[in-house]
C-alpha cells in the first residue's frame, strides 16, 4: 500500500536539522551506507569557505513528508548531481525525487546543449538501480568502497611510537591549526582547494567535530605531516574514520597507520561498536585498511543521465 506523502522545497534552518536526525534514525533501519553520516551530512554545509545559507538550500534541498515525518530528501553534494536520503518503507518515491533532480539540479551538457547530471548508487541496491535504468541512466566505471571495522570486544594493537614524531590530537589553542591542517590535506591528496577558512568553519561549526579524534603527526617544527579524523554517532555507536592522509615527504614511515589505529582505540573508549570508512578501490588502499583488519561492507558506482 503506498503511503500519502507530500513534497516541498526546505523553508528554514530547523529542516536541515530536522533532515539529519532523519538520516541518523534511519541508518540502523537500512543497509550499510544507504544513508549518509552524519559527517559527510554536516561536511556538506559547513566545510566550505561560506557555509551554505538556508537561502541556498531552499533552491537545493526538497523534502519529502507523510503525516508531518521526513520520509526522504534529494540533494546535491558538488555541482550537477544528487543524493538521496530515503526511509525504506517510502523508496516507491525514488522515481520522483529523481525526476525532481533532473529538473532542478543538473547542468547543461558539453558546449552547453541539453542537460547532465550524476549520482552514486550501490551494487548491492538492485531496485536503485532498476528505477535509473528505467529513467535513462547509465553506469560508469568510476566508483568507491566503504569498509567496515566490528570492534566488539575484540583486542586492539597499541598505537605504535614513531621516532622523529608526536602522534597527538589537535587544539582549539593550537597557533594557525587550520592553515597546517589544510596544508597536510592538500599535499596528502594532491589538491589546493582546501583552505584555513573552509578548515575552521568546519572545526567551529559541525556539531560532531571533535579535536580528541582530529589526529595528526607532527614534527618539532610544528608542522602537520600526517592526518586522520574520526567522527563518533554516538546515537548508533558508530564510528567514521575521514580523512587519512599523509604529506609524500613523510610516507612509508607509518604514520596514518599509526594514527588510523589510534583514533580507532578512541571510538571504542567512546562506545563504537562499529567503524567505517570510504575510500577509493585500489590495490594500495585495500592492503593498507586490511592491515588495520578494515574489510570491504560495500562497493558503488557513480551514474550519469544526459540528454
Amino acid at each position: 500500500m503506498l503511503l500519502d506523502t507530500t513534497s516541498r522545497a526546505l523553508r528554514t534552518d530547523d529542516d536541515w536539522w530536522r533532515i539529519r536526525d532523519f538520516i541518523l534514525d534511519t541508518y540502523p533501519i537500512t543497509p550499510p551506507g544507504f544513508v549518509w553520516e552524519n559527517r559527510r551530512w554536516e561536511g556538506w554545509r559547513f566545510h566550505r569557505e561560506r557555509p551554505v545559507p538556508v537561502r541556498r538550500l531552499r533552491e537545493v534541498i526538497r523534502i519529502w513528508e507523510s503525516s508531518g515525518l521526513i520520509v526522504g530528501a534529494a540533494h546535491p553534494e558538488g555541482h550537477g548531481d544528487v543524493h538521496l536520503q530515503v526511509h525504506p518503507d517510502f523508496r516507491y518515491l525514488e522515481s520522483d525525487m529523481f525526476a525532481w533532480a533532473e529538473d532542478r539540479l543538473s547542468l547543461p551538457g558539453e558546449s552547453g546543449k541539453g542537460r547532465v547530471i550524476t549520482t552514486f548508487a550501490l551494487n548491492y541496491d538492485s531496485a536503485r538501480q532498476g528505477v535509473l535504468i528505467d529513467r535513462g541512466w547509465i553506469r560508469l566505471e568510476s566508483g568507491g568502497m566503504a569498509r567496515h571495522l566490528r570492534l566488539g570486544d575484540q583486542y586492539l594493537r597499541p598505537t605504535p611510537h614513531i621516532d622523529g614524531y608526536v602522534l597527538r590530537s589537535t587544539r582549539a589553542s593550537d597557533p594557525n591549526i587550520a592553515r597546517r591542517m589544510a596544508d597536510v590535506i592538500n599535499a596528502g591528496f594532491s589538491t589546493d582547494f582546501h583552505t584555513a577558512t573552509a578548515l575552521d568553519s568546519f572545526m567551529t561549526k559541525s556539531p560532531t567535530f571533535s579535536h580528541d579524534l582530529n589526529l595528526v603527526a607532527e614534527i618539532p617544527d610544528g608542522t602537520f605531516t600526517a592526518h586522520v579524523g574520526g567522527t563518533y554517532d554516538e546515537r548508533n555507536r558508530r564510528g567514521i574514520i575521514e580523512p587519512v592522509c599523509t604529506h609524500p615527504e613523510h610516507r612509508r614511515r607509518g604514520l596514518a597507520h599509526a594514527l588510523v589505529i589510534e583514533v580507532i582505540t578512541r571510538l571504542k573508549e567512546l562506545g563504537a561498536t562499529d567503524v567505517f570508512v570510504d575510500t577509493g578501490d585500489d590495490a594500495s588502499a585495500d592492503a593498507f585498511y586490511e592491515s588495520v583488519g578494515f574489510t570491504e561492507a560495500y562497493h558503488g558506482n557513480v551514474w550519469r543521465k544526459t540528454w
